[in-house]
């Protein structure tokens, strides 16, 4: 049977009987549709969409076919041809369907494309549909893997902004690269948006790798940023930090954000306090080493007072 039509097609488009003034041909949907989908299917997208130019030009603008156009072209692999389609379906206000979509942003990623990828997925969001997670994720990885780090970011953003709070462990790799990059502004806003979503971050991992990279700033700004919301942050990830500044110098950075640790009711016995009272002192910085010093024995008393009631309480008369 499509034989047969397929025949009748290759007439049709090089007679060009379809454009002929005096032509009083008039093709259906239910004509056209059935073999421009058989077409696309089977390789022969160029030819149906020669013939549905022809139809254009007659002033047809059927969307069911477009969108096969789109799913030819991206199953064929020229998904630059499917992209110059849905430029036609947006100028004329034809629906694009989800499918058509997904079927090119996997065409431009098998292609290297990740950019034109995230420009359609960018208009995918645009047309009203929501990408599913592992759409999200193939377009983040691929940028991703091709250094586009921050391009990955937004679409990141995009899949929070839109309820999609999977793959987290993609997300922790974006932040931590964008770290490594310097972009630590991006990374608090990134951040703020993933908790106020109810997102989980893992701030310890951030620190630790940070700290061991040697970027001190970094973890210090993203610690005094885990603390002003009472993000959970391990005790153990405080030590870091602090000796991470020390190490690099950074006596009155680790003072400060130490002394905010303190009235955040967090440890006071970090091993190396004493070493940075001592270097405040031989670097003049005396009115902080006093403080850090009156800030450490408070604590301390508190602590022992604590500890000791708790004992009094254990070995109580029954």
């Amino acid at each position: 049977m499509y034989d047969q039509a397929i025949k009748y097609v290759d007439k049709l488009i090089e007679k060009e009987i379809i454009l002929r003034p005096q032509s009083t041909l008039e093709m259906k949907p239910s004509a056209y549709n059935p073999i421009i989908k058989y077409l696309c299917n089977n390789g022969q997208t160029e030819k149906e969409e020669t013939l549905f130019r022809q139809l254009m030009k007659k002033g047809v603008q059927d969307p069911i076919a477009l969108n096969h156009l789109i799913h030819g072209h991206s199953k064929q692999g020229t998904p630059e041809l499917a992209f110059e389609i849905m430029k036609i379906m947006s100028r004329k206000g034809a629906p694009r369907e989800a499918h058509s979509y997904k079927k090119l942003i996997g065409s431009l990623l098998k292609k290297g494309e990740p950019a034109d990828a995230k420009t359609a997925l960018d208009s995918m969001i645009e047309d009203g549909h929501l990408p599913d997670s592992s759409l999200f994720r193939s377009v983040m990885e691929s940028l991703f893997e091709d250094g586009r780090v921050q391009t990955a970011s937004r679409v990141m953003k995009s899949m929070v902004e839109k309820g999609v709070n999977d793959n987290m462990d993609l997300v922790a790799k974006i932040l931590e690269a964008l770290l490594m990059r310097g972009h630590v502004e991006e990374v608090l806003d990134r951040i703020e948006m993933l908790i106020n979503s109810s997102c989980p971050i893992d701030l310890d991992s951030l620190l630790s790798v940070l700290c061991e990279k040697g970027k001190t700033i970094a973890a210090l700004k993203l610690l005094d940023f885990g603390l002003e919301r009472d993000c959970k942050i391990d005790f153990s990830s405080y030590d870091k930090v602090l000796d991470a500044l020390l190490a690099a110098g950074k006596t009155l950075n680790a003072y400060s954000i130490l002394c905010k640790i303190m009235e955040k009711g967090g440890v006071t016995d970090w091993s190396s306090r004493d070493e940075l009272i001592r270097s405040l002192i031989q670097e003049g910085n005396t009115k902080q080493a006093d403080i850090l010093s009156r800030m450490i024995a408070g604590g301390d008393k508190a602590h022992a007072n604590k500890k000791g009631k708790k004992q009094e309480h254990d070995f109580a008369p029954v």
